[in-house]
């Protein structure tokens, strides 16, 4: 079977699958990592009619913000921000860059994953105290 065929059968998953399947191991590892309760989704993304784009413009949603905020300190940051994209496929978008670093300039670690299971890893030292700003170069 050719990967064009097989692609058909069994497709990469959309961001929004990854995102999903990354809040089900938090729940699941909540137990080990009690941090996890302070981590949230921000849904500044997805298609809007005219109307809500610009009430939500109003309202403060800006674009690039991070997909996955985990407010808790650790490894010599303030918090940890992820942008996650699909494990084949998307690209970081201007924005995205831009708001990234601006948070690695506040003493945030900000990076961005490819696919559920990377972002977990990066989660996991993150809360174990294996990244760092010197060992992420994101110092000031």
């Amino acid at each position: 079977m050719s990967m064009a065929a097989l692609r058909r059968y069994h497709p990469e998953p959309l961001e929004q699958d990854e995102q999903i399947a990354l809040f089900r191991w938090a729940a699941y590892a909540a137990g080990q990592y009690p941090q996890l309760a302070n981590m949230y989704h921000v849904p500044n993304g997805g298609k809007r009619t005219r109307f809500e784009a610009g009430l939500f413009k109003a309202m403060g949603v800006k674009p690039g913000v991070p997909d996955i905020v985990l407010d808790w300190p650790a490894g010599g940051f303030h918090g940890l921000r992820i942008e996650l994209k699909r494990a084949h496929g998307g690209r970081i978008e201007t924005a995205q860059g831009e708001w990234r670093k601006r948070l690695i300039e506040a003493g945030y670690c900000a990076v961005v994953c490819r696919g559920w299971d990377a972002a977990r890893q990066v989660i996991e030292d993150y809360l174990c105290g294996k990244l760092t700003r010197e060992n992420t170069g994101s110092t000031d």
